[in-house]
């Protein structure tokens, strides 16, 4: 079968969207850096952290900027993380430092932590409010995670990634493409059919076209010893799948004073609070944008496409952004304390996609 992106019929409006395992060596790294993020929130709420990690075989390398009174054993947190994935660890070089004083002087007054526009979108496509696909692709994921970390028999290590195309005029998935770190002496045929099992179990909806697996191979060496991880680097993955625009700004190992995450996760909660309250609302984005030292953003853009069938609805005539502007407090500290930030349990957010789980920036009562 010709798999070109053309039949006689039409030509398919094919999108791809991306998901990777915890056990991925950029979510190994962005798991130590909210780890470490957790530590110091435990102990002082008001840490100004800005935490990176770089892995790469059995070396950790921490840097970045951390204020704060807690008394953390950096070294034995990352332990803890790298002992839950399995990871060995020889040798952590610390190069953490402390944050400037010029930024802190704009932080301690309430102002935002840095510039920079976030992206809060939602969708009635899926329970989990994010786009199809990319609801799949993360199914996909929690399959292979769960069955990694229950199953005493499984033949997979962990570390793996999923790719799932849509045809976006028929919402039909054309093609599932995994790739799963295995043990030794599996065959492909063996790591096919466990994988087609796993998606069974897992009621993954089967691809029209092509189930792709391991497309380059056996692949028994996976983790940091095969591949470099750095925090930060999977933010459309840790986001929206690349079907919605993102800021830019990565989220794992920073305090919620930086508006890069805090901001971004208040855009989010308030897409899907907005889609509940109007309900002739099909999907919503919103962007706000900050300036360095100042509480509230600059700027907020709304965007929403409604139902096809709205003219069921009485649709209320409310300016939006005016309604967030009034009903929300969107400084940093108000986003912090509305949505009980400093309470959160980052390294179990780094893990996937932070929209996709019960914290209340997707579950709003």
């Amino acid at each position: 079968m010709n798999y070109s992106t053309s039949t006689a019929a039409r030509t398919l409006n094919l999108f791809s969207t991306e998901q990777v395992s915890k056990y991925h060596p950029d979510k190994y790294a962005d798991q130590i850096s909210d780890a470490i993020l957790d530590a110091c929130l435990e102990q002082d709420p008001k840490a100004r952290v800005a935490c990176e990690a770089l892995v790469k075989g059995t070396t950790v390398v921490l840097a970045g900027e951390i204020t704060t009174t807690a008394k953390v054993q950096y070294e034995e947190v990352v332990r803890k993380v790298s002992n839950k994935l399995k990871y060995q660890v020889d040798e952590i070089i610390n190069l953490l430092g402390t944050q400037s004083p010029e930024i802190a002087l704009g932080v301690d007054n309430g102002g935002a932590g840095d510039q920079g526009m976030m992206v809060g979108y939602a969708t009635r496509e899926t329970t989990s409010f994010l786009p199809y696909a990319f609801h799949i692709a993360n199914r996909i994921i929690k399959a292979i995670e769960h069955d990694v970390d229950t199953n005493p028999n499984t033949i997979l290590k962990g570390d793996a990634k999923t790719q799932v195309t849509i045809d976006l005029d028929t919402n039909e998935i054309h093609t599932i493409l995994i790739s799963a770190c295995h043990k030794d002496d599996i065959t492909m045929q063996q790591l096919r059919i466990y994988i087609e099992n796993l998606l069974h179990e897992a009621r993954i909806p089967t691809p029209t076209y092509r189930l792709l697996i391991n497309p380059a191979g056996l692949w028994t060496i996976g983790g940091a010893i095969a591949d470099c991880g750095l925090t930060g680097r999977k933010i459309v993955c840790d986001q929206y799948g690349g079907f919605i625009q993102v800021g830019g700004g990565a989220f794992s190992g920073k305090d919620p004073s930086k508006v890069d995450r805090s901001a971004a996760y208040m855009a989010r909660y308030l897409a899907v609070r907005l889609l509940k309250e109007f309900p002739h609302l099909k999907d919503i984005t919103i962007q706000l944008a900050y300036a360095i030292g100042i509480p509230q953003p600059v700027s907020i853009n709304v965007k929403t496409t409604n139902q096809p069938y709205a003219q069921m609805f009485t649709i209320p005539s409310v300016d939006l952004v005016q309604y967030i502007r009034e009903n929300y407090d969107l400084s940093p500290r108000g986003i912090a304390k509305s949505l009980n930030l400093l309470k959160w349990n980052y390294e179990e957010i780094a893990q996937g996609c932070h929209y996709f789980n019960h914290y209340p920036i997707n579950r709003p009562e």
